[in-house]
């Protein structure tokens, strides 16, 4: 009986497991972010930016997500600026250029940036540039600006792509 009972916790567990796995893996981009207390002004800015419906579709996609903190760095008004309808298309600017086309994980970015030989240049669905780069064992990003961002978490991953979570909002030109 004892056996019996502890295959069928071992089954039941592992079904719930599957489970919880298959839902997670469900969230896309989108989800993941509005899941996060740290990125609630990101995810504010993609609702005023009218780009929710985008980054939920297949992708996939590559964000490097800026936090809360990030946007706090910003000249004072900058955000609550950006936020106003009148400048949705400057906010969506700024936005797509946190995104590049395709699936690029941790890994990916680091061969990159070796295959380059310490840099890897990728287009974003802006259309602007972002450079990688590690400096002291950490990853950056460099804007077309010359400011630099860290890569502070990687890889979490969506249905629809990938998220790496940046301490500096990066601008394009």
């Amino acid at each position: 009986m004892k056996q019996l009972f502890f295959i069928l916790a071992v089954v039941l567990f592992g079904s719930l497991s599957l489970n919880a796995q298959s839902w997670k893996a469900k969230k896309d981009v989108v989800d993941i972010a509005i899941g996060s207390e740290d990125h609630t002004t990101l995810v504010a800015a993609v609702k005023a930016a009218d780009l929710v419906e985008t980054l939920k579709s297949d992708g996939p996609f590559t964000i490097f997500a800026p936090t809360n903190a990030a946007f706090d760095l910003l000249p004072d008004g900058t955000v609550s600026t950006l936020l106003k309808p009148e400048n949705k298309e400057k906010l969506q600017a700024v936005l797509t250029y946190h995104v590049v086309s395709g699936k690029l994980e941790a890994k990916d970015v680091v061969a990159a940036i070796k295959a380059g030989k310490g840099e890897a240049t990728v287009t974003t669905v802006q259309g602007g540039k972002l450079t990688a780069y590690i400096d002291e064992g950490k990853v950056f990003l460099k804007d077309e600006n010359g400011n630099a961002s860290e890569v502070t978490a990687t890889d979490l991953k969506g249905s629809n792509g990938v998220i790496h979570v940046v301490n500096k909002v990066v601008l394009p030109k």
